[in-house]
């Protein structure tokens, strides 16, 4: 049983009279203690798949099963508590609340996954280089800062799953190089991640590439 299967996803857009196809019948599975790299150009459907496959979207065909269960078409209810209890997610519209410092966003997130371990802050933190914006709002960040913090939370309660939207797009060599040894010692740990990305290094060191093109995978 894998930790995730796709089956024949298809989600489309309408604007007026037009329709948009952003997947067209994606199928893909995600094993436990594998890193996926999910590559392709700008509106070759990556964000879309990614919102699909955690239950933030619902296709419009196919279905998303998480460990033998099935996410699609469940009420939200039931989507939010497998997603809680499955998923780390970095999505581009961000995971952080703005009430919250960079500290209680990590502790939020853990509390939800019912797997608090204060012990676990700090070191995380430090890895992304914001141990010293720990008791930062959202606001008081930059750009890059913020996207760290957002990883920072995908990561904060060891999700069985880890899906992120180009989580290194916005850091230097140096903290890349960091995040990549956090993603592989999740691949030691036996727990699965799925990343959109551009970068090079960063699907280097994944497992398998799957690169889409206009919805659909061309290459896997």
């Amino acid at each position: 049983m894998h930790a995730l299967d796709a089956h024949e996803l298809y989600r489309f857009f309408h604007i007026g009279d037009d329709e948009t196809a952003a997947l067209r019948g994606v199928s893909f599975h995600l094993g436990a203690g594998e890193i996926v790299a999910l590559t392709g150009p700008s509106g070759s459907g990556k964000s879309t798949l990614l919102s699909c496959v955690t239950g933030l979207d619902e296709p419009d065909g196919g279905h998303v099963d998480v460990s033998g269960v099935r996410l699609t078409r469940r009420s939200e209810a039931e989507r939010t508590r497998i997603r809680a209890g499955s998923f780390g997610i970095l999505l581009q519209s961000g995971n952080l609340f703005g009430h919250l410092t960079v500290e209680q966003n990590l502790r939020l997130q853990m509390l939800l996954a019912e797997k608090e371990d204060r012990e676990r802050i700090a070191p995380l933190l430090e890895s992304v280089g914001l141990l010293h914006r720990a008791a930062a709002f959202p606001s008081e960040l930059s750009g890059g800062e913020t996207a760290r913090a957002g990883l920072a939370v995908a990561l904060a309660a060891d999700p069985p799953i880890l899906v992120a939207d180009e989580p290194t797009a916005e850091v230097d060599r140096d903290t890349e190089s960091r995040l990549i040894g956090h993603f592989e010692a999740r691949r030691e740990a036996g727990l699965a991640t799925l990343l959109a990305t551009h970068s090079k290094a960063l699907a280097q060191r994944a497992d398998r590439v799957i690169r889409l093109k206009d919805g659909r995978i061309v290459r896997d």
